[in-house]
C-alpha cells in the first residue's frame, strides 16, 4: 500500500507535465544544432540485439569511439540518437551500474535520450531556465561533467539534465544563473571529461528531482522501470527530432 501511495501522485504529476509540454511544443529551441531536411540522424541500438558491439569494443573507450564515428560516417549522419526506455547491455562496461550485492539486479534501463556526435558540439537551452546544480561525476562510465537546469511552464516546475559535457561548461558556473532559451551553455565533452564515453549528450526530463544535486539516475533497474519512467517523461517531447531518424 505504501508503494501505491508513493507511485500514484508521481504518475499524476508527470501526466500533467507531459500535457503542459505538449501544449508548449512550439516554444522550444533546439538542444543541439540540427537542420531537418539537411542533417541526417540515425538510430543507434545498444541492446542485446546489436551483436556488433562486442565486449572488446565496449570495454575499450578508443574502440567504442571508433565504432560510433564509423557508423556516423558510413551513414553520412551528423548525429546518432536513441536510448529512451531502452534496456541496454552497454552498461556492463562500468561498475557504476552494477548491483550493490552479488546476485542482485544491475541497472540497465536508460531514462534519457542520447545524441551521439562530435566533441565540441554546442548544447543549447530549449527554454529559459536556471542552473539548479552541476558536478563533475568523474567515475568510469558516469556522467562526467553534468548540469541540471530548472524550468517553469504554466506553474509547473521541472528539470532538464545534461550529461557528458565538456569541463569548460562548469568553470566559474554558479547555481541560480539564468540560461536563456537558445543560449549555448555547454558542449559535448571528450572522453576524459564525459565519464569515458564516446562524445555525446545525455538529455533527460525530470519531474521531481528530490534531493539530488548535480546528479540524478539516468539508468535504473528494469524492475523499477514504471516508477522511474513516470518521473522521467520521453525527452523527445522537448527535442522533437526522433521523427527525422533513419534506422541502421
Amino acid at each position: 500500500m505504501l508503494f501505491y501511495l508513493f507511485k500514484q501522485p508521481a504518475i499524476l504529476c508527470t501526466m500533467s507535465l507531459v500535457s503542459v509540454i505538449k501544449n508548449c511544443r512550439q516554444e522550444f529551441a533546439p538542444v543541439v544544432p540540427f537542420l531537418p531536411g539537411s542533417d541526417r540522424l540515425i538510430q543507434f541500438d545498444f541492446t542485446v540485439e546489436n551483436i556488433e558491439l562486442t565486449a572488446d569494443t565496449l570495454n575499450n573507450t578508443d574502440r567504442f569511439c571508433n565504432y560510433i564515428n564509423k557508423k556516423l560516417a558510413a551513414a553520412g549522419a551528423k548525429y546518432g540518437i536513441g536510448g529512451y526506455n531502452e534496456h541496454r547491455t552497454v552498461y556492463s562496461r562500468s561498475a557504476v551500474f552494477d548491483a550493490e550485492k552479488p546476485g542482485e539486479e544491475p541497472r540497465r534501463l536508460h531514462l534519457g535520450t542520447d545524441i551521439w556526435g562530435h566533441a565540441g558540439t554546442a548544447v543549447m537551452a530549449p527554454l529559459d531556465g536556471m542552473v539548479h546544480s552541476f558536478a563533475f561525476n568523474d567515475n568510469f562510465g558516469d556522467y562526467g561533467t553534468t548540469i541540471i537546469l530548472s524550468h517553469e511552464l504554466e506553474e509547473i516546475i521541472f528539470y532538464t539534465l545534461y550529461g557528458h559535457l565538456g569541463l569548460d561548461a562548469i568553470r566559474n558556473l554558479q547555481a541560480g544563473k539564468l540560461i536563456k532559451k537558445g543560449e549555448v551553455f555547454a558542449t559535448f565533452g571528450i572522453p576524459e571529461e564525459n565519464g569515458h564515453w564516446p562524445p555525446h549528450l545525455h538529455f533527460q526530463l525530470i519531474k521531481d528531482l528530490k534531493n539530488w544535486k548535480g546528479d540524478y539516475p539516468g539508468v535504473c533497474k528494469f524492475s523499477e522501470r514504471e516508477l522511474y519512467l513516470a518521473n522521467c517523461p520521453d525527452p523527445d517531447l522537448v527535442l522533437q527530432i526522433n521523427q527525422y531518424t533513419s534506422f541502421q
